[in-house]
């Protein structure tokens, strides 16, 4: 992961949302809650949600990166 926030895209969202339908976004790996507070998150709340979600690794996003 890049060390500086700033170095990432201003949010996970990769527009494949399911946070009407599942408590954590298939596309982008974050909670209903963090997909409808994201512009309220801190930098160091948004770094921390970035790194779980990298680590998980599950979400569409970083299946994508793989290929």
């Amino acid at each position: 992961m890049a060390s500086n926030l700033h170095d990432l895209p201003d949010s996970p969202c990769i527009g494949v949302c399911s946070t009407l339908f599942d408590e954590v976004c298939k596309g982008c790996g974050r909670t209903a809650a963090e997909v409808s507070n994201w512009v309220f998150l801190s930098d160091e709340e948004k770094h921390a949600v970035w790194v779980r979600i990298q680590q998980d690794g599950t979400a569409m996003r970083f299946k994508y990166d793989k290929l």
